[in-house]
């Protein structure tokens, strides 16, 4: 029996045992599910400057975990060892229950909760949420770093459970997203309803004659601060990556240029990788 995934505006259309675009959601029994639930690729702990959130918490640090798949393709991903590698990435499972555990251990390394990154946390929901109610009841906070690529009633329902976003916007251009097959105002949606509940940043990756026009900065700046001109905007520099590797990385002029174009705008406005 086929089954439609709920997650993302792809709403795959799945028949039993057939995993979706993502590369980590099944059907099941007639059920679309995390077939990724609780697969670790990668766990640190990272300061949270790191996710990028430079002002959540700033000094202190987080517990970062990740698993694989991802409901976008980008061919400049900066992260596709595990996010692009589906089933072929190692994995260890560990319960909400451990990662809990061990997420409680860390505070007194100056831990303040979990951080559900590196590849995209929608895909895994089941496995955040369950994570993330139980962090709430031993005093955690919770982050996600997320391309922002969900659907409305999903996303609803979690942000009760999450303190703070990092929110990619790749450009401001449905040109753009074509590209990585995603939706731009699916994005500017899930910015716009998660920064009425949590702490939201927001990350540019810059990547030469893509994303990179004052005009194209402009815009984005005006809209993000149309919805809150308080929201700290990460500008980010590229390098060559994944099947992007003939590309030049981003000039460092680049990226100061356009922050000073987003600061006419935004009250914070940092840059990164430069």
């Amino acid at each position: 029996m086929k089954a439609i995934c709920p997650i993302c505006f792809h709403r795959c259309s799945l028949s039993e045992g057939q995993t979706g675009f993502c590369g980590a959601r099944i059907n099941v029994g007639g059920k679309v599910i995390s077939e990724n639930y609780g697969k670790i690729t990668a766990a640190a702990l990272d300061p949270v400057e790191k996710k990028p959130l430079n002002r959540f918490f700033p000094g202190s640090r987080i517990f970062s975990v990740g698993s694989y798949g991802c409901n976008l393709h980008c061919p400049f991903c900066q992260n596709s060892d595990i996010s692009m590698q589906y089933t072929r990435v190692p994995t260890h499972v560990v319960s909400p229950e451990d990662l809990v555990r061990q997420a409680v251990t860390l505070k007194k390394d100056g831990n303040i909760g979990i951080a559900y990154t590196y590849n995209e946390p929608f895909i895994s929901y089941e496995y955040v949420m369950d994570c993330a109610k139980l962090a709430h009841a031993h005093g955690l906070k919770n982050v996600m770093v997320t391309n922002g690529t969900v659907e409305e009633e999903p996303l609803l329902e979690i942000l009760p459970w999450i303190d703070a976003f990092n929110i990619d916007l790749k450009a401001f251009t449905q040109t753009f997203y074509d590209t990585v097959q995603g939706n731009l105002e699916v994005v500017k949606r899930t910015i716009a309803l998660a920064a009425k509940h949590s702490h939201v940043e927001v990350t540019t990756l810059i990547i030469p004659t893509e994303n990179d026009s004052e005009q194209e900065m402009e815009s984005l700046t005006a809209w993000l601060a149309s919805v809150d001109p308080e929201i700290p905007y990460h500008i980010s520099r590229f390098f060559p990556s994944f099947q992007a590797q003939d590309r030049p990385a981003t000039p460092v002029k680049t990226i100061y240029h356009l922050a000073d174009i987003a600061r006419k705008r935004l009250k914070y406005v940092y840059t990164g990788n430069c």
